[in-house]
């Protein structure tokens, strides 16, 4: 539709642009012989129509509009009538195909056209001479590198515009793999737990390994269940449940149940005046805490875990320290979305980022989030 809608705004602006210059020809036109010397005759007027009216078309069909303009023009000179606004029509019918078709395509058709545009120079009833080869040739050149320069710039801003959207795109795929990473990370690592303890209960305590179980059912389904609402918002489906809660640092009792019944006790330690916090603010922040219990849960071993959380003016600060041994890496693992991911979050936000072992033992991750103050 917005495609029809501008060719139609264009076919519109070229008939406009023909119309003018036909206006413009048959009024000119006299007053330009008058002034050299040179009276107009019978086909003066009808060529001067012929090469303004194929303006009308000459998005749709440059190279025919230039090829009419060409004859028209050429017609015109070796007839020996006045130069006038006609070659106006030819300038506008070079720079066309200079703008609109391919530069070789651009350059043989106006290089035909200047040939043919040099035979008044030779044959025409009042032949210029030599005299007349840069003139001629100006009303070819001049409106080319005007086309071509045109067109350049054209393609240029075409590229940025696909270059950009690109760029948004690997944005947005990298967001949506860091939220599908940090819910499914998290809750695969604390079903994985569960299951082990489950395993190693299961022929010695069953009742043990049932609540075991249990704890698997329940983290797999609140697991699902941020799944879901993370991949709602990143569809930003309309017509989702808008009921259903972003995660932020409101879950955090969850996020700390869910750790506890994994084996990890997590204690939240909150100081300074809760407030409202800017979706993007409270989204990072509680991913921040998500992930660094996730690795707590997956390398400290048996361990227990504060999570600090700090409000002050002007930013909000998340501290997760552990008793554990800290992160290992194994042979062949890589850093995938887990520290780097955090301090992605972070600095996208303007925050700042730390992590690294505690001197003593364990694991400490620290970071700042800036908060606009309200006015």
């Amino acid at each position: 539709m917005d495609r029809n809608r501008t060719g139609w705004r264009d076919g519109l602006f070229d008939a406009l642009v023909a119309l003018a210059l036909v206006a413009i020809g048959l009024v000119g036109t006299g007053p330009a012989g008058a002034n050299e010397g040179i009276a107009t005759g019978r086909a003066t007027y009808p060529l001067v129509v012929a090469a303004a009216l194929a303006l009308a078309v000459r998005r749709r069909w440059p190279l025919a509009t230039l090829a009419v303009g060409t004859a028209a023009v050429t017609a015109y000179l070796v007839l020996g009538y006045p130069y006038g606004p006609i070659l106006f029509s030819f300038f506008v019918a070079v720079y066309t195909v200079a703008a609109y078709r391919p530069l070789r395509t651009a350059a043989v058709a106006c290089g035909v056209a200047l040939a043919v545009l040099l035979v008044h120079v030779f044959v025409g009833v009042r032949s210029p001479g030599l005299l007349g080869l840069m003139p001629a040739a100006a009303w070819v050149v001049v409106p080319f590198a005007v086309g071509t320069t045109v067109r350049l710039i054209r393609e240029s801003a075409a590229r940025d515009r696909v270059d950009e959207a690109r760029r948004l795109a690997d944005a947005e795929r990298l967001r949506v793999a860091r939220e599908v990473h940090d819910v499914v990370g998290h809750g695969l690592a604390a079903i994985h737990m569960q299951a082990e303890i489950a395993l190693h209960l299961l022929g010695k305590k069953p009742e043990q390994a049932e609540a075991a179980l249990t704890a698997i059912s329940r983290t797999s389904k609140e697991a699902l269940d941020e799944l879901r609402v993370t991949l709602t918002v990143v569809r930003r489906d309309e017509a989702a449940d808008e009921r259903a809660p972003a995660p932020g640092l409101a879950q955090l009792p969850q996020l700390r149940d869910r750790l506890a019944g994994a084996g990890v006790p997590v204690t939240v330690e909150v100081s300074g005046e809760r407030r409202q916090l800017p979706v993007a603010v409270d989204l990072a922040a509680y991913r921040v805490v998500q992930e660094a219990l996730t690795n707590v849960l997956r390398h400290a071993g048996p361990a227990t875990a504060t999570v600090r959380l700090r409000y002050a003016p002007g930013e909000v600060a998340v501290e997760v320290t552990d008793t554990g041994r800290g992160p290992v890496a194994g042979p062949g693992q890589a850093g995938g979305y887990g520290l780097a991911g955090m301090r992605e979050r972070v600095t996208a936000l303007g925050g700042s980022f730390t992590a690294g072992a505690v001197p003593g033992g364990g694991f400490r991750v620290y970071a700042t989030l800036p908060v606009e103050e309200a006015e």
